[in-house]
């Protein structure tokens, strides 16, 4: 008998950053931003009113995007993240590899993407509400040179 097939949950997943090993750094409850896509370019046909060429140029990526309830002491990931928000680039951006990986109900990783030359490019706090019973979220995102499937 041919086993059944069961598409795993999105919610168990494990992020690393590298050179940075604490598990508090390592923890977010959604990552959002695994897609690629080619930009076109489009190019008219002289005489030919139907349809126009559409040729692709390069590959173009989305911003990797963690959110995570608000960590207020200081680590290794907010450190990297304050260093390069705040910089006035009188030192150089120290980009790193960041990994995400979908886990089994045993922990074992599915698959996993890597994140190459990822550096911060924005953090964002929730708003604060006194009307709402909420947590305090802090959003992290971003660029990287490409990614690719480990």
């Amino acid at each position: 008998m041919a086993q059944e097939y069961y598409p795993p949950p999105g919610f168990h997943f494990q992020l690393q950053f590298a050179g940075i090993s604490s598990g508090l750094d390592n923890s977010f409850q959604e990552a959002a931003g695994l897609a690629a896509e080619w930009e076109l370019e489009e190019i008219r046909e002289g005489g030919q009113n139907l349809y126009k060429h559409r040729l692709p140029t390069v590959i173009k990526y989305s911003n990797l995007v963690l959110r995570r309830g608000f960590v207020s002491s200081n680590s290794a990931l907010a450190t990297w993240c304050t260093d390069t928000l705040a910089t006035d680039f009188t030192k150089p951006i120290q980009p790193r590899t960041v990994q995400l990986s979908l886990l089994n109900g045993g922990g074992t990783p599915l698959a996993s993407w890597s994140f190459l030359e990822a550096w911060p490019v924005k953090w964002s706090m929730s708003d604060f509400k006194s009307q709402e019973n909420a947590l305090a979220i802090e959003t992290l995102e971003f660029a990287f040179a490409t990614f690719q499937r480990v």
